[in-house]
C-alpha cells in the first residue's frame, strides 16, 4: 500500500463531464443527472482501503447531512479490478447494499474519469458549488487509521459551510492522503507522462 497525498486540482477547476455506471442501479448516469441543487461532492473511494474504511460510516452521515442542504455526493471507484478484484462492480454492489448507500457508487472502468479529476489516493474529495466549480478539494479531516485523532469531517465540513454562505474559497487546504490509486498497467499518470 502506497500512502498518496491529493494532486489538489486547482481551485475554480469545472466538473468534468462523466457517464458511468451506477453499480447499484446498472444503469450509466452522468454528473449532470446526480449533482445537487446546491453543490456537488465528488468521492474518490474503493472498498478494500484502510483510509476509507476508517471514515466510511462517517462519509455516509456527512452525505445524508450535505444532502438535506442540496449538495449531493457522488462516489467513484476507479481502481484496477485486474490488481484488485475486491474493487470491482460486484463487491462495489455487495458494500454500497450493505452499508446502505444513499449516494450512487460508480464504476470509472477506464479510469478516464480519475484523469479527468486527478485523482490520486483514496479516498479524494472534491467540493463543487452550484456552478460545478471547484470550491474545496483535500481531507476530510486529520484522523487516519491508527492516529488515534477523532474522526470529525471538520476540514470538508467548513468548506461545506462557508461555500453555502457564500464565502470565498480558502486557498489554504490540506491534501487528502490515503493509498494510491491501482492504475491498470500504463495507464498510471507517471506513466502517460
Amino acid at each position: 500500500m502506497a500512502i498518496t497525498e491529493s494532486y489538489m486540482l486547482p481551485l475554480q477547476t469545472k466538473a468534468p463531464d462523466f457517464s458511468l455506471t451506477n453499480v447499484v442501479s446498472g444503469k450509466v448516469e452522468n454528473l449532470n443527472q446526480l449533482k445537487g441543487k446546491s453543490g456537488t461532492l465528488v468521492v474518490f473511494m474503493c472498498n478494500h482501503c484502510p483510509y476509507v474504511i476508517h471514515l466510511l460510516d462517517a462519509l455516509i452521515e456527512t452525505s445524508e447531512e450535505f444532502s438535506k442542504k442540496g449538495v449531493n455526493t457522488i462516489a467513484i471507484s476507479s481502481n484496477s479490478t485486474i490488481s484488485h478484484p475486491q474493487d470491482g462492480p460486484e463487491k462495489m454492489y455487495t458494500l454500497a447494499l450493505e452499508k446502505k448507500f444513499t449516494f450512487p457508487y460508480l464504476f470509472d472502468k477506464t479510469q478516464e474519469i480519475a484523469h479527468a479529476y486527478k485523482a490520486a489516493c483514496t479516498p479524494d474529495f472534491y467540493l463543487f458549488d452550484i456552478d460545478l466549480s471547484l470550491y474545496y478539494r483535500g481531507r476530510y479531516d486529520d484522523s487516519r487509521p491508527g492516529n488515534k485523532n477523532p474522526i470529525t469531517g471538520k476540514d470538508l465540513h467548513a468548506a461545506f459551510n462557508s461555500m453555502l454562505k457564500g464565502e470565498h474559497t480558502n486557498g489554504m487546504q490540506n491534501p487528502s492522503l490515503g493509498c494510491n490509486i491501482k492504475w491498470n498497467e500504463g495507464n498510471s499518470p507517471e506513466e502517460l507522462s
